[in-house]
């Protein structure tokens, strides 16, 4: 073994500083990489944010903005003014020019809030510079409390506007708008006041409300369409607070005929309403016009009956009931998902030397054209008719089946409810059953024919299945009741049967049963209009039209329990509630 040989020390030396030498090179040759906190921020026009570079080498940076002022320790001003923007900030590393970091400023200017033709509803308009959502949070105080729905920014930026309904006359509210950008980053902007003015005491319907103390109702608003009013100018296009504060209201004017009725009121999806005003006796139309109307009250779209029947002479051929002429439409539509419109509408045909009205359900596509119907002089039996001609039928209500696409008909004068075959607008429109006395079902749970439900109004799905087995509510306002021993009510010697009830009935489309689930004597007979719902919490609202005594309406918020018990009650005087049902809000989706 070759001897261990000591090396000299002045070569180690060599190598050691040789070392360190490479060493030391190495390390200033190292990457640089510089971020920036946080990546991403909205703030309001003339706002400040504090930004930290992070670098891997620990160095500093130099700063920049491509609008607005950054200090050099990091602080940043967004521009003042009326322009919104993205702003880039960059932190340049000091080591190493060529590497840098960079985040993103949102600056939004303040939104505009203005008032509108309903003294009762503010426009806010917000622009933003990238894309995101807006929602308006609005209240009495800085606390705000109620919001809007959120609604889209433009993808690269631009206005966004809303209608805020939903405050009480002639009171201070603040408005906020609250801006959330597509990277999660979210501002609020200034707080605006406005102060709403009101609509004349003396176009406002009388309406009392109380709560059975304990007791807590659904929450939302109350939609009421009422209609017989002592005077012309009083309003029937009404939703209310629960406290019976108005704060919404539709005055048609002249755009529609001079004395024409309030029939049905719908909120669309677009945040919209639908209304339609009709002309006729007892519910029956002699001439219509349906309106599109934003919550400014502007009107957006709108279709009379003479112009409907323009476009059924020019339906396609597809449309085999189309070939009908019309009086008006009346009393109900249901929306679809894919936005058409189911429609109801008077027709006649003289029949043994009779003129005798009946209903054709019409469907209006997206540019509200007609593309299917179904004429009831077609598939009913103009031989039935309980409560005698010429108002064969009078049809109140449609309902759309959203699981199987078919439509269920409350046909007031046959005591039905009737399935017809939609599907979706590809059905041949035969019936698929009836619904009540003498109809396809089973009664369980009651009496036949005396818990049918007679001269009804207003049903409603109370389960989110719509076929199968499911249950629906209805408002039972009992005008042609039979007896237990199936002889008239009313008549000499008979029982007395004149009373209102609200079944909820849970069907079995395979054993054809309907079982009375639930079924409330209401407290006073209605002898016409109404409709029933299942609220939020459980509970039952329904409305009793014509209450009495004089020109009177109740609505009522009750629970399940046997006996119920009332939770909440509206009552208006001088005018009929034709219906009063509850609302989560004024803008879908959004629950108060």
């Amino acid at each position: 073994m070759e001897p261990f040989r000591r090396v000299p020390v002045r070569v180690s030396l060599f190598f050691f500083a040789s070392y360190m030498a490479i060493f030391a090179f190495g390390c200033s040759q190292a990457p640089v990489t510089v971020f920036v906190s946080p990546q991403a921020i909205a703030i309001d026009t003339g706002g400040t944010v504090q930004f930290t570079p992070i670098a891997t080498n620990g160095s500093g940076v130099t700063w920049s903005a491509s609008a607005g002022t950054i200090s050099a320790d990091g602080v940043y001003t967004a521009p003042s003014g009326s322009q919104s923007m993205t702003v880039t900030v960059t932190a340049k590393s000091v080591v190493d020019h060529t590497k840098s970091g960079t985040a993103i400023v949102h600056v939004v200017a303040p939104g505009q809030v203005a008032a509108t033709t309903n003294p009762q509803v503010a426009s806010y308009t917000i622009a933003p510079a990238g894309s995101g959502n807006v929602l308006v949070q609005f209240g009495t105080s800085t606390n705000y409390g109620l919001t809007t729905w959120a609604q889209p920014i433009p993808q690269t930026g631009g206005p966004v506007g809303f209608f805020v309904a939903g405050m009480r006359g002639n009171t201070l509210y603040h408005l906020q708008g609250v801006v959330q950008f597509a990277d999660g980053t979210q501002v609020n902007d200034v707080d605006h006041t406005f102060t709403t003015g009101s609509y004349p005491s003396a176009n406002l319907p009388s309406l009392t409300t109380s709560t059975t103390a304990g007791m807590t109702p659904q929450s939302g608003v109350e939609v009421l369409d009422l209609f017989n009013a002592t005077t012309s100018t009083v309003l029937t296009a009404i939703v209310t607070d629960l406290n019976g504060n108005v704060l919404w209201a539709y005055d048609p004017g002249a755009s529609v005929p001079a004395g024409a009725g309030l029939q049905p009121i719908k909120l669309l999806p677009n945040g919209h309403f639908w209304v339609t005003f009709a002309t006729g006796p007892n519910g029956d139309a002699t001439s219509s016009v349906s309106q599109e109307v934003d919550l400014s009250g502007n009107i957006l779209w709108q279709l009379t009956s003479a112009q409907l029947n323009q476009e059924l002479a020019a339906a396609p051929t597809s449309c085999t009931e189309c070939n009908v002429t019309i009086l008006g439409l009346h009393h109900d539509i249901a929306i679809l998902p894919n936005g058409h419109i189911i429609v109801l509408a008077d027709t006649q045909q003289v029949i043994s030397g009779t003129t005798v009205t009946g209903d054709v359900v019409i469907d209006l596509d997206q540019n509200r054209n007609p593309v299917w119907a179904w004429n009831e002089f077609n598939h009913l039996d103009t031989d039935r008719r309980p409560m005698g001609w010429p108002d064969w039928t009078h049809t109140n209500a449609v309902l759309y089946s959203a699981d199987d696409g078919n439509l269920i008909i409350s046909i007031r004068h046959q005591n039905w409810l009737v399935k017809i075959n939609y599907a979706n607008g590809s059905g041949v429109g035969n019936i698929l059953w009836k619904l009540g006395y003498q109809g396809d079902f089973t009664l369980e749970n009651g009496t036949d024919p005396i818990d049918w439900f007679y001269a009804q109004h207003g049903p409603s799905f109370t389960t989110s299945n719509t076929t199968g087995q499911f249950s629906l509510v209805l408002f039972d306002n009992g005008d042609d009741r039979f007896s237990a021993t199936g002889l008239s009510c009313g008549g000499s010697g008979q029982p007395v049967c004149l009373y209102s009830t609200v079944p909820l009935l849970q069907l079995d489309e395979s054993a054809m049963t309907a079982t009375l689930t639930f079924h409330e004597t209401a407290p006073a007979y209605s002898f016409f209009g109404g409709n029933a719902e299942l609220l939020k919490n459980g509970d039952i609202e329904f409305c009793e039209s014509a209450s009495g005594p004089g020109t009177a309406g109740d609505i009522y918020e009750v629970t399940q329990d046997s006996p119920s018990q009332t939770i909440w009650h509206m009552h208006v005087t001088g005018q009929y509630a034709y219906r009063g049902f509850r609302l989560p809000s004024f803008y879908p989706g959004v629950q108060w």
